[in-house]
């Protein structure tokens, strides 16, 4: 096996990331047959010499682990947290005995305030994959918004709007789908971009003069989410080869919406589902920090 950079293989067994790989090479925990390195760029063979962190020898590459997690309001997206608010690692490690094989973390973000589908592995080749701007993976939220936009409003979003980015850069986004899924004072929609920029969904809505109120995932690429808050399951063999295809195959771009949108019946959004196939589109979330189920 060729050599490799040596904190790509500490990484790649599962001991952490690649970042904090770094930071045991430089502070003299690691060992390649029996001699400390320090020097960031050393390479190794994992297959034939013998690498040791804080003395314990690795075992080879971990196995890829692939998580579709329903992240309830009140988690952030991140592995560990500066301010011990609650983090999404919080709901897969096992509060009721079980927990997610392998060191896994989040690819891409939901804010602190949005629930719904998130994508956890520990396969970085498909995570970044599928993080490129240009991967185009289509992402559909449920969003209710404050007041009724018009139709012109709508448009707007549908054709691209500016909206500003962390240090005060204007960027357009890319056409959107939007359709009308439950009237009311304040309607629910039915959003689906090919960006991930940070609180895109948000930020569209408040710059024709409307604040979401609530903003959940509910599908990613060919993965609809099917689970209760706060709960979790492994992802099968096909679905990750559909990730894998959404995140290398041609680059998607959304056809032009509908002039009208879809009307549905008046009725409250927590009284019945979005869609009979995905009932848990506008379930509850929990209050507590605790998750109601875990799964193997």
């Amino acid at each position: 096996m060729p050599a490799e950079r040596l904190q790509k293989i500490i990484a790649a067994a599962g001991v952490a990331s690649r970042r904090k790989s770094e930071e045991l090479i430089t502070s003299g925990r690691v060992l390649v047959n029996g001699q400390v390195v320090t020097e960031l760029g050393t390479k190794a063979d994992p297959e034939q010499d013998h690498i040791r962190v804080d003395g314990k020898l690795l075992q080879g590459p971990e196995r890829y682990t692939y998580v579709v997690l329903n992240k309830p309001k009140g988690y952030v997206t991140t592995v560990s947290d500066e301010k011990k608010r609650p983090t999404v690692m919080d709901l897969i490690q096992g509060a009721k005995g079980q927990k997610v094989k392998g060191r896994v973390y989040p690819v891409g973000r939901l804010d602190w305030a949005s629930e719904g589908l998130l994508l956890m592995t520990n396969d970085g080749t498909l995570a970044n994959a599928l993080m490129k701007a240009s991967s185009n993976v289509p992402k559909t939220y449920v969003v209710k918004v404050a007041g009724q936009p018009d139709e012109g409003k709508l448009d707007k979003l549908r054709r691209g709007v500016s909206i500003a980015e962390k240090g005060g850069r204007r960027v357009r986004t890319a056409p959107a789908k939007i359709r009308l899924i439950h009237e009311g004072d304040n309607p629910w929609f039915e959003v689906t971009i090919i960006e991930g920029r940070n609180r895109q969904v948000r930020k569209m809505f408040e710059e024709v003069g409307h604040h979401v109120e609530k903003i959940r995932r509910v599908q990613y690429g060919p993965l609809a989410l099917d689970v209760p808050p706060g709960d979790w399951r492994n992802l099968t063999l096909l679905e990750v080869a559909k990730l894998k295809t959404a995140a290398s195959g041609p680059k998607l771009t959304l056809p032009p919406p509908a002039l009208t949108p879809v009307r549905a019946p008046k009725s409250q959004p927590s009284s019945r589902p979005l869609r009979t196939r995905e009932p848990l589109y506008l379930s509850r979330a929990p209050k507590s920090g605790a998750p109601k189920h875990q799964r193997d």
